[in-house]
């Protein structure tokens, strides 16, 4: 069954409020939160809640466990809701199409998710989290709808044109592995066809600049800032890859570093080939993400 911790904060001086959801299913955990201008403490514990379960599948079983009673109260045990009936109302929504079961939790427990999501949203609230502020909009598509297709199943390029211009950043890694002495040569800068690593690392970074070439239905991105990095693991013969991508504007550059860490691997197996064919490209993943109404999603 799938768990999510929430919570909401805000700021009695400036009214920013900052919202957290944690979502934890087979031991994998996805930290999700925002911020909000103009706004209640209660508002942003809805608000949590509603981006918590919109993150999770249609017809899922979950368990959502909440520190405030405004929330469980009104969810469990039929109190009024005389404000906030736009949220409520979006609540109720995501609520209906899976099945969850809401816990209260005592804060002074220290639950560590609880306690995550706790974190997360008074940081944001305070100003110290990473997020910029957003203005409160309905939630992303469920997990389950693939956005890239259309009501008769066929392709399309989602419009984005509506969207703010947020800062956007994304992390991805991967990894060749390879036999000792392949290792050893890369290391040493004693491979036929030159410097593995420099040539990777330009490879990586120029792979990213054209991703909206390779893969056919991404935008095009103004990046900001593009780095391709490696971390030599001598006992296990790995070259290790991690990419991050920066932008400024209305689309995420997941693709963007995950397509860096992709071509920056097969340009090390490219240039390392001739001495062995079975190297090995391995768990290329995105580990991090933010900007947008999405917020801050931690996958490692």
């Amino acid at each position: 069954m799938i768990e999510i911790y929430t919570d909401g904060a805000c700021n009695p001086i400036s009214d920013q409020g900052g919202w957290a959801a944690v979502v934890v299913e087979n031991d994998q955990k996805q930290s999700h939160s925002g911020t909000v201008g103009k706004t209640t403490s209660n508002r942003m514990e809805i608000t949590a809640a509603i981006e918590g379960i919109s993150r999770t599948p249609p017809d899922a079983e979950m368990t959502l466990y909440t520190d405030s009673q405004y929330l469980f109260g009104s969810m469990t045990k039929g109190w009024q809701r005389k404000a906030n009936v736009d949220l409520w109302q979006r609540l109720d929504s995501a609520a209906s199409k899976r099945k969850v079961y809401w816990q209260w939790v005592d804060q002074n427990l220290n639950h560590p998710f609880h306690q995550e999501a706790h974190n997360l949203a008074t940081a944001l609230a305070s100003g110290k989290g990473a997020q910029s502020p957003v203005t409160e909009v309905p939630p992303a598509a469920p997990a389950a709808e693939l956005t890239h297709i259309d009501a008769s199943g066929r392709p399309r390029m989602v419009d984005v044109s509506q969207k703010a211009d947020t800062e956007r950043e994304a992390i991805a890694k991967g990894a060749v592995r390879m036999q000792p002495a392949t290792f050893k040569r890369i290391k040493g800068g004693d491979i036929a066809k030159g410097d593995v690593l420099t040539t990777a690392q330009l490879a990586g970074i120029m792979a990213a600049k054209q991703t909206s070439h390779l893969i056919p239905l991404c935008h095009p991105v103004l990046l900001g800032e593009v780095r391709v990095e490696f971390n030599l693991d001598e006992e296990n013969s790995t070259v290790e890859i991690t990419a991050s991508a920066r932008s400024t504007g209305k689309t995420g550059v997941e693709m963007e570093a995950l397509t860096a860490v992709a071509v920056a691997a097969l340009t090390i197996y490219d240039m390392c080939k001739a001495v062995d064919r079975g190297m090995r490209i391995e768990g290329i993943r995105l580990v991090r993400k933010s900007g947008g109404k999405s917020g801050l999603i931690q996958l490692e």
